[in-house]
């Protein structure tokens, strides 16, 4: 099976514009989400709308692709470097793992975790990752989102609201009661599912949680999940930025 790590870089941030080239320790950020991402992969690629952006990765070595500056979504970004790629070499791929492009400090045990959710006998066509929650204030937090699964580790529903709700505990034994999962945002898909999923039009349950895979979800595609234990840290902001150097995360 042949995997392809895409990561999405968009300079026009409005919280923290040119993110991608803020320095982390003496290299970009969207440097060391490259590097973190080839320790795995054989195929890495930045999309990117911007020539700045662009002419970085080019600077290091790395590749990158040119994509529209209007698209909504890192998936629809992603399908756009895909066609690309594929038209532009020959080379094909199985699988698009979409790499956020403002975590720096990703780990290549996530990336193989995702990729393991593709090498078992089961059919999958879209996989994420998921961390047990061990905080109860996440479970209220609704910046970061938590996922319910079925026994076999596919996604029911995703909500910013806890889920389940214990109707019988208080919420401050709710974790003694219930384990609870936490989403991690890092997508793969199959690269004819990527391709359809691409060309949905937003369901209502997207609409309502700002949560791009419920659209998936609303239109019947299955997501498996794999846990991690490691913890996500994007960079949403310079302030996030500066905590992550002063945490000495680099």
């Amino acid at each position: 099976m042949k995997f392809l790590g895409i990561i999405p870089a968009r300079y026009a941030s409005t919280r923290f514009p040119g993110k991608p080239l803020a320095d982390i320790g003496g290299k970009s950020m969207i440097r060391r989400v490259y590097e973190s991402a080839s320790v795995v992969l054989q195929n890495v690629v930045v999309a990117t709308d911007d020539p700045r952006i662009y002419d970085e990765v080019i600077s290091f070595g790395g590749q990158s692709v040119m994509t529209l500056p209007d698209h909504q979504s890192g998936t629809d970004r992603c399908a756009e470097a895909l066609d690309q790629i594929e038209k532009s070499s020959p080379l094909s791929f199985d699988v698009i793992i979409n790499i956020q492009g403002d975590e720096p400090f990703i780990k290549a045990e996530q990336i193989r975790a995702i990729q393991s959710c593709f090498t078992s006998r089961e059919e999958v066509q879209i996989a994420t990752l998921i961390k047990e929650i061990e905080d109860h204030a996440i479970i209220f937090d609704p910046n970061r989102p938590k996922v319910v699964t079925d026994k076999s580790g596919f996604a029911l529903y995703f909500s910013r609201s806890p889920i389940p709700y214990l109707r019988n505990s208080g919420e401050g034994d709710w974790l003694k009661h219930h384990v609870f999962y936490q989403h991690i945002g890092m997508y793969a898909y199959t690269s004819q599912v990527l391709r359809k999923i691409s060309k949905l039009p937003r369901g209502t349950l997207e609409k309502a949680e700002s949560l791009e895979q419920l659209r998936w979800l609303e239109h019947g595609y299955s997501i498996k999940t794999a846990v991690t234990e490691l913890e996500s840290y994007g960079i949403d902001t310079p302030e996030d930025l500066q905590r992550a150097i002063d945490q000495g995360l680099f």
